[in-house]
């Protein structure tokens, strides 16, 4: 069992100080899968990985108990945090500067794990919630990929799957995206 484990384990017991000692264990694979998602954003964006990590960390650890099973299930808590807080900001800056007008994506035009405009990522984000009805797991798969930055090897070694299973799931999902987002 990892330190991390073991850690979480602790903090679902209650035991106080032992977030503190989580952050050190986590923080510099969070911030890596911050600054590769970032990388991917349009240029001038303001959002920095620090302030995501910092952000998620807040969702994730303050103010209500949390409790995770493990790693995997912890690392996937911080994805969905990340993913959350980059709708929240794509959803505030179209509001604001776009007067909250989409548009339609042709996904086979884009790299759907690429830089995308943020009122191309609330589509994307409106096709993974129908997406999450259907298929909980490959949802999780997209959300690990396009919010979290890992790529397909990264995510087996998280979820326990082999990487082919990864890529069948993988590309089960943009053709599911792609038909819903054409729908809208």
């Amino acid at each position: 069992m990892s330190d991390v484990t073991l850690i979480l384990q602790a903090i679902e017991r209650g035991e106080k100080k032992t977030s503190e000692e989580l952050i050190p264990l986590v923080y510099d694979e969070l911030r890596r899968l911050a600054a590769v998602r970032l990388t991917t954003e349009p240029a001038g964006q303001t959002l920095q990985p620090t302030a995501l990590v910092h952000e998620a960390w807040m969702r994730l650890i303050g103010g209500q108990t949390q409790t995770w099973e493990n790693r995997v299930h912890f690392f996937a808590a911080a994805a969905e945090a990340m993913r959350r807080i980059m709708i929240e900001r794509a959803r505030r800056k179209s509001r604001i500067k776009h007067g909250g007008g989409q548009e339609r994506v042709n996904i086979e035009m884009i790299n759907i794990a690429g830089a995308l405009p943020d009122e191309k990522v609330l589509l994307v984000d409106e096709a993974l919630e129908h997406l999450e009805k259907e298929d909980p797991e490959t949802a999780q798969i997209v959300k690990l990929r396009f919010f979290g930055g890992l790529n397909n090897d990264e995510i087996a070694k998280i979820t326990g799957k082999n990487g082919r299973s990864i890529r069948r799931q993988w590309d089960y999902a943009k053709v599911r995206l792609f038909k819903f987002m054409q729908s809208t």
